[in-house]
């Protein structure tokens, strides 16, 4: 990846690193504000730590990127995974898991420069969870009313 700032590559590297746990950052806010479980501290340490295994792979082999990748999505999957309940036959957390899978590919295309495509992720993940939720929710008290 070329570095567009001239600056050493380890301080490229803290900048990028920084940058994924910036974008992360106003999602993990917001569902805290929210009360839920997962939110101000993991969703940023996930992008960073998606943004880090993809910067450890520029100087693997070529195949290297797409591996790491690859296992991210595996184990990111299997941490959004956790935070899915189901309980009373309602099955809850599904928004969260895939907020921290979003928030993963966030920080790997901040590793890839692809900073465009890291802030609509940010941007999109946010307004899901907090611009559509009234909506989900009006849609949820439809549905209640049904089934009385």
């Amino acid at each position: 990846m070329a570095n567009p700032f001239g600056m050493p590559d380890q301080a490229y590297d803290v900048l990028r690193l920084a940058i994924a746990y910036a974008l992360a950052l106003p999602v993990g806010w917001y569902r805290e504000k929210e009360a839920h479980s997962v939110g101000v501290r993991t969703f940023p340490l996930v992008a960073m730590a998606s943004c880090g295994y993809v910067l450890l792979t520029t100087s693997m082999d070529a195949a290297a990127p797409s591996r790491v990748i690859q296992g991210l999505v595996a184990g990111i999957g299997f941490i959004g995974g956790g935070a899915i309940l189901k309980s009373e036959g309602n099955v809850h957390g599904t928004a969260t898991a895939a907020s921290i899978w979003t928030t993963g590919v966030l920080g790997a295309a901040v590793a890839q420069d692809r900073y465009f495509v890291a802030a609509t992720l940010a941007l999109v993940n946010l307004f899901t969870l907090r611009v559509l939720l009234p909506w989900k929710q009006k849609m949820d008290a439809g549905e209640a009313k049904k089934e009385t």
